[in-house]
């Protein structure tokens, strides 16, 4: 799947719940299962073209809600921060504990200042 189609699969997932349950399913259909517009068109008894018409439909509501809230991009990066997050704690809790610790006290504080940046950006991606 090209990462266009990935992206639209993704913004379906966050957002497809504002699309009618026709649209949704066919753009489920197309995105994430795959179906040919000929395929989508048989299942929903119109044409290969009405199919085409319905999911182009979809992608501008999607697209234009994701440039009007930004929510699936505020999502993704909040994600990855969480992501850095718990990494950043478990390197601190391995290197703080056992018989190899080997933390010293200005590492430790340099690890909890960037714990402590990350956690004020998850706050600042909300405020954006």
């Amino acid at each position: 799947m090209a990462s266009k189609n990935l992206e639209m699969g993704y913004l379906l997932d966050f957002y497809g719940e504002v699309l009618t349950d026709k649209q949704r399913e066919m753009m489920s259909q197309y995105y994430h299962d795959d179906l040919s517009l000929s395929e989508i068109g048989e299942n929903f008894g119109i044409t290969r073209q009405g199919a085409r018409d319905a999911i182009k439909h979809g992608e501008t509501a999607l697209l234009e809600l994701e440039r009007k809230v930004g929510f699936a991009k505020r999502y993704r990066r909040v994600q990855h921060t969480l992501e850095e997050l718990e990494q950043l704690v478990i390197d601190a809790r391995f290197a703080c504990t056992g018989p190899h610790a080997r933390l010293t006290t200005v590492e430790y504080v340099r690890t909890l200042n960037q714990i402590l940046a990350l956690l004020r950006s998850i706050d600042e991606v909300n405020e954006s």
